[in-house]
């Protein structure tokens, strides 16, 4: 194996994180993505998506070598072990935290240790133009040289990892720090990059990092323990819930869509969105995961952190926030070229502004899943709850975005169906004596968008529901609905079927009609019509395509947004909460609902 070239595969990504933001490493040893010091910040690291000036964090064999890599079992922390003509050596790759949890500063870990014979490792450390809005430069402060760019200070230091010296006085091909060393037979070598921003520099004792990585392994673990899953695709289930806690934004307890921004769904370019973004809908889902696992510190921290940010947001209700609770400030692009050129480079997301009915039903759902996991609201909660039911009565008549955040407006079935599960779970609410509304009217609504959608988003010729009413086109957001319980008969059954022949590729599925032309499969609509499929009885079908799609992850086990059908390459935005989600909400309603099919060595 040579060094990395430009645009490595996503599929080749892993990913490690401190609650705080995520680095994804390539094979080879290079870090291609850093945003520090939060995961929303300008990234001061991305190779990803600016080849030439986007900066890089390198840690590589000199010379030819193969790699192989895992994460420690039940860790974000990543194992990468080389081989080369002369030698072995693996390198632990940590964001480190700290005793109490996360650093008050990132500090970026890389362990060199000797296994056998000789390794020559070079290292570079190049900071980037944070997407062409800054210039980084190098600066001497006493025995050490600092990276400044921006507001943003790093320091590399280590230990036996053999630092060249750098000018502060050369050029701008010059603004980086690099390195040299071998290792031999039980050698140790240490690598390490710290950054705060707008504050101090702590230029941390190697040997303190050292133990460092050790309490980071320690306290994944210990995290690990508290996760209670037991039963089929355990494996995944549990990798696939350490890539959501990547996900969690610690400061605050918001849950990101992604690790990353731009990165495109389809070769032709134009779908490149930022993901870095709480949205209300995958905060639902991860709810109800976490619930089932017992997580329950999470789940308080991002219930309460989306209720106080909806209430100091209001009184509109926003499809995302930001990860501070903040509404988001619109598109902003750069002029940079993307990953393999593929443009645009974006911040920001443009369904801030959409009506999308379906987050009526994502919020009630999470405040009820909460409730029935032995946790009381606040009398704040309740009555935003009730307002929004009562929103839900009125607004299912009107036209929106939809959950796919499409610029045309209609009546879309996934959005209506999604009012009827706001009511539903009001309702319950409600009986439970959690929150006080006009139940009688909630219930009589209920009724209303459930026969309205029977009628009006049902096709006798397709034998499917359909995207909205009039339309022949056909939208696998339906199929949230089987387990939100609005349809687990036959016309759910019969849609699950006009979908699989229609967007389905294998086990995979496109999102809707005709847009296999624009982007590649979405994943997690798959593992939403696995789910579907153990809701309508058909569990036998269900384990057979959970079979197939567990096998999509990659060596590490991480899913993107997009997987191709020919070659089977991830695109968009990595790793990718939703993917995830839905992967351990189909394993978790297998096991529920066809716990005599599923078996534990699947």
């Amino acid at each position: 194996m040579t060094q990395t070239p430009p645009g490595f595969p996503l599929r080749d990504y892993a990913a490690i994180g401190d609650g705080r933001t995520i680095a994804l490493v390539t094979p080879d040893g290079r870090v291609d993505w850093l945003p520090l010091p939060n995961l929303d910040s300008l990234p001061v690291f991305a190779r990803l998506l600016d080849d030439k000036t986007g900066g890089y964090v390198e840690l590589t064999p000199a010379g030819n070598f193969t790699s192989t890599r895992r994460y420690i079992e039940q860790t974000n922390v990543l194992e990468t072990t080389y081989t080369s003509e002369s030698g072995v050596a693996r390198v632990t790759d940590a964001m480190v935290t700290g005793v109490a949890g996360r650093l008050p500063w990132a500090e970026l870990a890389r362990r060199i240790d000797g296994i056998e014979g000789s390794v020559e490792f070079t290292w570079r450390v190049v900071p980037g133009t944070m997407l062409g809005t800054r210039s980084p430069w190098l600066d001497r402060v006493g025995q050490h040289t600092i990276i400044r760019c921006g507001e943003l200070s790093l320091a590399v230091v280590g230990s036996e990892h053999g630092p060249e010296s750098a000018d502060p006085r050369g050029g701008a091909e010059e603004v980086e720090l690099r390195g040299r060393f071998t290792t031999a037979l039980d050698s140790r070598h240490l690598l390490v990059l710290t950054a705060t921003e707008g504050e101090p520099l702590r230029v941390p004792e190697p040997e303190n990092v050292d133990k460092g990585i050790d309490r980071t392994i320690e306290s994944w673990l210990s995290w690990s323990e508290e996760f209670s899953y037991e039963g089929p695709w355990s494996k995944q289930v549990q990798r696939s819930a350490l890539a959501l806690k990547l996900l969690i934004y610690s400061p605050t307890g918001a849950i990101a869509a992604a690790g990353t921004s731009s990165l495109p769904e389809n070769p032709a370019g134009g779908k490149n969105w930022d993901y870095r973004f709480a949205w209300i809908r995958d905060l639902a889902y991860t709810a109800h995961a976490l619930v089932w696992f017992g997580l329950r510190e999470e789940t308080h921290a991002a219930i309460s952190w989306l209720l106080r940010t909806i209430r100091e947001q209001g009184p509109d209700i926003y499809v995302m926030y930001s990860l501070n609770g903040e509404t988001c400030a619109g598109v902003e692009k750069y002029d940079v070229p993307g990953w393999r050129g593929n443009g645009p480079v974006v911040t920001g997301n443009p369904a801030q502004g959409q009506l999308q009915l379906g987050i009526y039903g994502d919020l009630i759902a999470i405040s009820r899943t909460y409730v029935e996991d032995g946790n009381l609201l606040d009398v704040e909660t309740a009555r935003l709850l009730a307002k929004v039911a009562d929103k839900a009565c009125d607004d299912w008549r009107k036209r929106d975005a939809g959950m796919w955040e499409l610029g045309e407006e209609q009546h879309y079935t996934s959005s209506k169906m999604g009012c009827w599960q706001a009511l539903n779970d009001a309702i319950a609410l409600a009986e439970g004596a959690h929150i006080e509304g006009d139940v009688d009217r909630w219930r009589a609504e209920r009724e209303r968008i459930r026969a309205w959608t029977l009628e009006h988003c049902w096709s006798e010729e397709l034998a499917s529901y359909v995207m909205h009413p009039g339309s022949d086109r056909l939208d696998a957001s339906v199929l949230l609905h089987a387990p939100s319980g609005f349809d687990r008969g036959e016309r759910m059954s019969s849609t699950i079927d006009a979908l699989s022949r229609e967007l389905g590729h294998g086990a995979l599925l496109y999102r809707y009609s005709g847009v296999a032309s624009e982007e590649h499969t979405f994943v997690a609509c798959a593992f939403w019509r696995v789910s579907a499929l153990a809701c309508v009885g058909r569990s036998s079908e269900a384990i057979a395509a959970m079979d197939e799609l567990v096998e999509q992850t990659n060596d590490v086990g991480l899913l993107a947004e997009m997987i191709a059908t020919g070659d089977g390459a991830f695109w968009g935005n990595l790793p990718q909460g939703l993917s995830h989600l839905a992967l351990i909400n189909a394993a978790l309603l297998i096991r529920q609902l066809a716990p005599e099919e599923a078996t534990d060595d699947q």
